[in-house]
């Protein structure tokens, strides 16, 4: 077989699993570990069943992959903005809009987290602790560096950069989490194009005035993260469920 063959075939075997796994995230995040059927995921990918067992060996160990596989994109998105020349305060505010973003737009990793959150709290072993070691504690560890940074430089107020994060990020959560609450007390939908654009512009802003030193300069940040990075194209309006 010449090298010619040999990488074609890596890169069907390549795309075939990268069907299996968005098919699976797809059946996982509906259906859940128990509901889900590896056939249904074989016959939505176009593969062969043996093929999935070949790749990930059993359901639970494309469940876990699967896991990995959408997580590690939440991760990979996080890290770029850090990799970034922006200075810490412009991070902080890149992040806290990106984590909106990702809860509006990426409700099939929203719902997984959902559902080992809840395996969890029943004391059944589940992908968490894989997780928290190979994506969230990482990117926590990120994120207090960018506050620790920002405060250390000047450009941020001095505070507990902890508190700083979870500030910035559990305002999200919080919105999408209490939204039909809201909507019962005020008749206002918060999922509504609107209502989220408007959000999601105040939550930068808020930040620009709440957490810079300068003011001056907070507004300034806000202003060009907004520009940057507009609203997503494809979101979710209705049923957006909440952030872990």
């Amino acid at each position: 077989m010449t090298t010619t063959s040999i990488s074609t075939v890596a890169d069907r075997g390549s795309e075939a699993r990268g069907r299996i796994l968005e098919a699976s995230l797809r059946e996982f995040s509906s259906l859940g570990l128990a509901g889900a059927r590896v056939d249904a995921i074989a016959a939505s990918a176009q593969v062969n069943k043996a093929l999935i067992y070949y790749y990930f060996n059993s359901k639970d160990g494309l469940y876990v992959a699967t896991l990995e596989y959408v997580a590690g994109r939440v991760r990979d998105a996080s890290l770029a903005v850090m990799e970034s020349a922006a200075s810490p305060g412009k991070k902080l505010l890149q992040l806290a809009l990106s984590h909106f973003d990702r809860i509006l737009t990426q409700r099939e990793f929203q719902t997984l987290m959902q559902q080992e959150m809840i395996r969890m709290h029943k004391g059944e072993s589940g992908a968490l602790p894989v997780l928290v070691e190979r994506v969230f504690r990482p990117m926590n560890e990120c994120f207090l560096q960018v506050a620790s940074d920002g405060m250390a430089s000047g450009e941020l107020i001095a505070a507990d950069a902890t508190q700083m994060i979870q500030a910035a990020l559990g305002a999200n959560v919080f919105y999408f989490l209490s939204a039909p609450m809201w909507r019962l007390m005020t008749g206002e939908d918060n999922f509504s194009h609107a209502a989220i654009a408007k959000r999601r512009k105040s939550l930068v802003e808020y930040l620009g005035q709440s957490v810079f030193q300068d003011r001056e300069l907070g507004a300034r940040m806000a202003a060009e993260v907004l520009a940057a990075a507009p609203m997503p194209e494809k979101i979710r309006l209705t049923n957006v469920p909440e952030e872990r």
